[in-house]
């Protein structure tokens, strides 16, 4: 699966996760400042995460994941292996 698979599966699933329209998920966008979640929706966004892409996110990777481009960097590490 290349990045931009993944980013445009991320992008998708955090519009749908978050309430936000799939323009405002860019790369660089933080989940918090610039996208509005809480820490509930950041849970609940890993869980969707793992899902969708079969894999475990630790709470400690959790917390690192403030962006939408660090998500897509973990999940493309651990899809890839």
């Amino acid at each position: 699966m290349s990045q931009e698979e993944i980013f445009q599966k991320v992008k998708k699933i955090v519009s749908e996760q978050l309430g936000v329209e799939e323009t405002e998920v860019k790369p660089e966008a933080s989940f918090a400042n610039d996208l509005g979640a809480d820490s509930l929706d950041t849970v609940e966004l890993v869980m969707a995460l793992e899902e969708e892409f079969d894999i475990e996110i630790p709470d400690e990777a959790a917390e690192g994941i403030a962006t939408v481009q660090a998500a897509v960097d973990y999940i493309n590490g651990k899809v890839a292996v």
